[in-house]
């Protein structure tokens, strides 16, 4: 089973709630009787839509003021953008099953071929895979954080993204003069100034 952990911005929190991070961290891996995988994916985001969003807010605007902020900010948000890559940071948590877990019986169950074998071992994997997510769940909720199973949809997407994730996008020059790049998602697009 995989679960999918959002991200929180471990700087801005105070002191008191980074130790609380930590030691809840320590209690999680100290409690695993079971191995796990975490795996932290960092994808390259295109804001361009969000800064063309702005504009158009700018645009309409009515109040001067109003559109005076919200000029800056796509300003500084532009210039972020053209001397760090902005990326998205995804982490999952990835709970295996060995046929080993259910001892001599279980290697001879996932060796044996037959549907009801199939089903059996399958049964027991989802039981055994359940137990430990429930586990690891419980866990994760003394962090304060949101985290959810990943059903077959969300499994089916990652994999995909993960594995075609150069088919996914192209890298394209800013025309501002800046050598800074920008990422698209899909197929080419004309390029367009920010």
């Amino acid at each position: 089973m995989v679960i999918e952990i959002t991200a929180s911005n471990f700087a801005l929190l105070s002191k008191v709630e980074q130790d609380s991070r930590i030691f809840s961290y320590a209690a999680l891996l100290n409690s695993l009787s079971f191995p796990i995988q975490i795996i932290i994916r960092n994808k390259r985001m295109d804001i361009t839509s969000y800064l063309k969003e702005l504009e158009e807010i700018e645009k309409t605007g009515k109040v001067q003021q109003l559109k005076n902020y919200i000029r800056l900010y796509r300003a500084f948000i532009h210039d972020i953008v053209t001397v760090n890559v902005v990326l998205n940071k995804a982490f999952y948590i990835v709970i295996p099953y060995s046929s080993l877990e259910g001892g001599v019986t279980g290697v001879a169950q996932s060796t044996q071929k037959g549907a009801s074998q199939i089903q059996i071992f399958a049964q027991t994997a989802k039981k055994s895979l359940q137990t430990k997510t429930s586990s690891v769940l419980t866990q994760l909720q003394k962090f304060a954080m949101s985290a959810r199973i990943l059903e077959k949809e969300d499994l089916i997407k990652l994999y995909y993204d993960t594995y075609n994730e150069e088919a996914n996008m192209q890298v394209e020059q800013i025309e501002s003069g800046v050598g800074a790049t920008m990422i698209t998602k899909g197929t080419k697009k004309n390029k367009e100034q920010i």
